[in-house]
């Protein structure tokens, strides 16, 4: 029994000196922000701290905008380790056989892996968000629209075309991608509670116009997941392979957001901040997941998305907070 007692005095000692190496409170900025909702941080797959704000708790289900993108790159990979996808460089024509008739042939050269790059060619310009989502068939728009580059030439941030990606999980496994996910990624990560909603051509989300719904922790999960080769509990949740294809993609383009010098491949961002590595997924309006290797740490946030404050909210967070927690977990 004594010992016991002891084993649980250490470790209520070592839970308070875990959540004392941040000092958030400090950081008035956050503290008064009315747009921020929620900070949770790793180190080493144990929580650190877990703070939320404006009326937000740990059960919110927050609106992840383009960390969609990510999670769905998680799920390509783990199609392709099952054989429903034959490789990150296959056809995108091969899921939509319309593309092998087109006039412009250069259709039929679009690869998965340009689609996950942002340099699939395919036309986005000139299409709004709320246009877009009010297209009743918004995956065949995109492929029968006018091609505005060469496939894998220019980096063009496309909503339209990374859809794509969760059309071909539908079609290649035969499984909506929400239930794909459901299976063999959220139950196994023991991730009961999200929202994911379906685009007007009936394919759940796949770039996060309309989102993937989850809680901070459980976002934070995936982060981990990433850290961790794809290994949750000692179960291959993702293959490693894929997981270092997303570490160190073989092709990247540089990016005007997110953390200076930031390249972006295969749906997840790179930088090299100050001599650290960071891997990271950016959403609209400040949801950010900081993957940070070398310190065995994720971080994760989730903001409003207001348009009229979304711009200055994740540059705050690039800006101000994310050099600031990177500190005390370096210390």
């Amino acid at each position: 029994m004594k010992r016991i007692a002891l084993l649980l005095i250490l470790s209520f000692i070592w839970n308070l000196s875990s959540f004392a190496q941040i000092q958030i409170d400090t950081i008035s900025y956050i503290k008064n922000n009315p747009l921020i909702y929620s900070l949770v941080i790793s180190k080493n797959n144990k929580i650190i701290h877990q703070q939320y704000f404006n009326r937000q708790d740990s059960t919110t289900l927050f609106n992840d905008q383009s960390l969609t993108k990510s999670v769905t790159a998680l799920l390509i990979g783990i199609a392709i380790d099952k054989g429903y996808i034959k490789s990150v460089d296959e056809k995108v024509a091969d899921f939509f056989p319309e593309l092998k008739m087109d006039t412009d042939k250069r259709k039929q050269d679009i690869t998965i892996r340009q689609v996950m790059n942002q340099a699939s060619g395919f036309y986005h310009e000139g299409v709004n968000v709320g246009a877009l989502l009010s297209i009743p068939d918004p995956s065949g728009y995109v492929i029968k629209a006018p091609m505005v580059s060469d496939p894998g030439k220019v980096f063009r941030y496309n909503n339209a075309a990374t859809h794509l990606l969760s059309v071909i999980i539908t079609k290649s496994t035969h499984m909506d991608t929400r239930s794909f996910a459901k299976k063999f990624l959220f139950d196994p990560l023991g991730i009961t509670t999200f929202d994911w909603k379906k685009m007007n051509d009936g394919y759940y989300d796949g770039c996060g116009l309309l989102s993937i719904r989850l809680r901070s922790v459980d976002m934070l999960k995936l982060g981990n997941l990433v850290l961790n080769k794809g290994v949750y509990r000692k179960q291959q949740i993702v293959p490693a392979k894929w997981i270092n294809s997303i570490i160190n993609p073989e092709v990247t383009y540089k990016t005007p957001w997110g953390l200076d010098n930031s390249l972006y491949g295969l749906c997840w961002y790179h930088a090299d901040y100050q001599g650290t590595k960071i891997i990271y997924a950016l959403g609209w309006g400040g949801q950010f997941m900081f993957v940070i290797p070398s310190l065995k740490a994720v971080i994760m946030t989730n903001s409003g998305v207001a348009d009229a404050t979304a711009i200055k909210e994740a540059a705050l967070i690039t800006g101000r907070l994310f050099p600031e927690l990177l500190k005390q977990l370096q210390n």
